[in-house]
């Protein structure tokens, strides 16, 4: 828990889809992308006390990409001077995956940091096997100092979206069980490539925007699009609750730009510091 503010702070990032050579489309470089966000965070004085990347780290088919991928981790984590978790996705691939940082001999496991236990979970085939759900039961019979936070893929839940309403995660019944008797603070997710906050049983669950791409909310029932618009979240945590705020990598240029009162600036940033 960060002294200086009382926060917890994640950066979440997730559906990074890097590609071995060229740009995704045309237009993504997923690995340029999570250096972007280390700028971008540094520039905007955030000092999270972990990074989450929750799957999709590359795109299906382009295995090759990994090593890239693992150094652009360890390079956020230099940048952020926090940890940089990572989980599966469906694009990902098991095997060629254990060239990332913390997945040498599974792609689950448990963290804790500042007195936040971070819990990895792999929904890579869109569904936890037994023996996950009976690690993790284990695992959370005790709490944390602080609670758990879990980070997965698929999220509990369908997106809102007709033709993402049955892409969250198969069968959740067990994990939500194991999760509702628990320390359980959030559930950080991705997939859908759009942000949404959720409850599910009482947890709050938050579903980060995508680094590659973003849907396209209106192109029917039977279809899906994407609009080049990379975001992440911020993620913070205090003694009253959670908050989740995705916050644009480019945005378009602002209409106005006016200084602040100076007194009024700095009486404010000692108070709202971002953690």
């Amino acid at each position: 828990m960060s002294r200086e503010s009382g926060r917890f702070t994640v950066l979440h990032l997730s559906d990074v889809h890097a590609t071995e050579s060229g740009l995704l489309y045309d237009a993504v470089d997923g690995i340029g992308r999570m250096a972007r966000v280390g700028d971008y965070a540094s520039a905007a004085g955030v000092t999270p006390e972990a990074v989450v990347v929750t799957g999709d780290l590359v795109q299906r088919g382009h295995t090759a990409a990994y090593p890239a991928v693992a150094d652009a981790c360890r390079g956020l984590a230099e940048a952020m001077g926090a940890p940089v978790l990572t989980v599966l996705g469906n694009h990902d691939d098991p095997a060629a995956a254990r060239a990332l940082p913390g997945h040498g001999e599974r792609h689950y496991g448990s963290n804790t940091i500042d007195g936040f236990r971070i819990v990895r979970l792999d929904s890579h085939t869109g569904a936890l096997d037994a023996e996950q759900t009976e690690w993790l039961a284990a695992e959370l019979a005790a709490p944390a100092e602080h609670g758990t936070v879990i980070a997965l893929h698929h999220a509990p839940l369908g997106s809102p979206l007709p033709a993402l309403s049955r892409q969250g995660l198969a069968h959740p019944e067990a994990l939500l069980g194991i999760l509702e008797r628990s320390d359980t603070r959030a559930i950080l997710a991705g997939h859908f490539h759009h942000p949404l906050t959720a409850s599910v049983r009482g947890i709050p669950v938050f579903v980060a925007p995508s680094l590659a791409y973003q849907q396209v909310m209106n192109a029917g029932p039977h279809a899906v699009a994407g609009h080049d618009a990379p975001m992440f979240s911020l993620v913070q945590f205090t003694g009253e609750g959670v908050t989740s705020t995705a916050v644009p990598l480019a945005a378009p240029d602002p209409l106005f730009t006016r200084p602040l009162d100076p007194p009024l600036f700095h009486s404010r940033q000692k108070a709202n510091h971002v953690s």
